[in-house]
């Protein structure tokens, strides 16, 4: 064993209880650190050290990684980190994330331990959290771009089905023209399109409702009457910008009438269902075919985390499956390895397993229904502030708003920038307008940061101006 290596293998209690107080060093100056630090200047960044020929131990890694890099890593896991839809990781999340690593699982096959029997105790919790039936069955994935890559994955199947054909083995040529209904959806949504080999030119527009993100039924309506053969319909319950939800109960309706496969993209509206004040917003949700929920969003577990649920595992297994011989047979319950793009995958329902466990329903209830009351707390303060102009009412848990006056694209990134040190919001455009969006997922978020985030807003559109 290499000399060093051996080292930090009789040393490693020690290497892992200074990992342990750097971590918790980190973790108690979320606060009081930059949530996004400035930029360095291109000329003052040093050129990247050689890799070494002889290392210097865990120990020495650990302090360079302190000197060099932790300054300039955002403070994404703090309460004013309100870009992209961020949560952060729970104390139960990260204890489980931890041990994810140390016990380095991959849990896809049945003949390795009991990693993938934890991870459908999981799922099946998850199944329980957000309300849908036992019709559905669901696997972890790295994310909501490959949750909805597997869902349209699967619907594709489903399009050969009906026209006698295969694509998961005759490619997606086999099925002709295929056309992908949807109001307004979410960037990963084109990019699934483009992998699975439907094109993103197979993405139809759908009109929505006056001043809405929502699907106009009636038009939806139409648009399949319109459609040559069996279509998809990828329906949203919870947009990017203004957190609309199409009804999905009226979508799934139309199945009345016309033959689509209806896949949902819930990555993070789905938690809608834990707030029985917002649970209207996802009924209907179990009538979905295939359905995406992102969890490293709102669960609050570290990235990368999120889960797909689909009606027809059978036809997720006819895409996914792998033939080898030291891999387990499909049989009536598969094993992992056959139900997404991944032939291995670290445990990361560990993670979620923990802070389900540790938290339950109402502790996580409790995180959305707070969150929510810090969004709308900082839209009331922003439409108080005759700076500022919100583009739309804050229906859950993201702020979308604008500069009052001449917002243009250079003025709100230079207030963004302004504001970068005590709040993280993200640059969007909605209905032509340039905009900015504060989205709220933290479990540690409270309205003393969204006061902190308000004040922080208002000195940088006046310093900006």
């Amino acid at each position: 064993m290499d000399r060093t290596l051996a080292a930090d293998l009789a040393r490693l209690p020690e290497l892992l209880d200074a990992t342990r107080r750097a971590a918790v060093r980190a973790l108690e100056t979320l606060d009081a650190r930059p949530v996004v630090p400035a930029a360095p200047a291109p000329d003052s960044v040093p050129a990247p050290p050689p890799l070494p020929e002889h290392g210097a131990g865990a120990e020495a890694a650990l302090a360079a990684f302190q000197e060099r890099w932790e300054p300039r890593l955002s403070a994404s896991a703090g309460p004013r980190y309100l870009g992209f839809v961020t949560g952060g990781a729970t104390p139960a999340a990260l204890a489980g994330d931890w041990l994810t690593a140390v016990h380095d699982q991959n849990s896809n096959s049945a003949l390795d331990g009991a990693g993938q029997d934890l991870e459908r105790e999981t799922v099946g919790w998850l199944r329980e959290l957000f309300g849908l039936s036992g019709a559905h069955r669901g696997t972890l994935v790295s994310g909501a771009t490959m949750s909805n890559t597997t869902g349209l994955a699967i619907a594709r199947e489903w399009l050969g089905e009906r026209a006698g054909v295969s694509p998961a083995e005759d490619g997606a040529a086999a099925l002709g023209p295929v056309r992908v209904l949807s109001a307004a959806p979410h960037s990963s949504i084109a990019k699934a399109l483009s992998v699975l080999g439907l094109g993103r030119r197979s993405l139809v527009a759908v009109p929505t409702l006056p001043g809405r993100e929502a699907v106009d039924p009636a038009a939806l309506d139409r648009a399949l009457a319109d459609t040559p053969g069996p279509a998809v319909v990828v329906a949203n319950a919870g947009t990017v910008n203004t957190v609309d939800f199409d009804d999905l109960r009226a979508v799934a309706a139309l199945k009345d009438r016309h033959d689509f496969w209806l896949h949902t993209d819930a990555a993070f509206g789905a938690f809608a269902a834990l707030s029985p004040d917002h649970a209207h917003l996802v009924a209907g949700l179990d009538a979905s075919d295939s359905l995406c929920v992102d969890l490293h969003k709102w669960l609050n577990v570290p990235y990368d985390s999120a889960v797909q649920f689909t009606r027809r595992p059978d036809l997720q297994a006819r895409v996914f499956r792998n033939a080898a011989a030291y891999l387990g047979p499909l049989g009536d319950h598969p094993d992992l390895v056959h139900l997404t793009p991944e032939n291995s995958h670290r445990l990361r329902a560990l993670a979620a397993w923990f802070t389900l466990r540790a938290y339950g329903r109402r502790g996580h209830r409790e995180i959305v229904e707070r969150d929510i009351a810090c969004a709308r707390a900082l839209g009331a303060e922003l439409d108080r502030d005759p700076a500022f102009r919100l583009l739309s009412p804050v229906r859950l848990n993201v702020v979308c708003f604008t500069l009052a006056a001449d917002p243009t694209p250079a003025r709100l990134a230079a207030l963004r920038e302004a504001a970068a040190a005590d709040v993280f919001v993200t640059p969007t455009r909605y209905a032509g307008t340039p905009a900015l969006r504060a989205a709220f997922s933290n479990w540690r978020t409270t309205q003393a940061d969204v006061r902190r985030a308000a004040a922080a807003l208002r000195t940088a559109a006046r310093d900006t101006a």
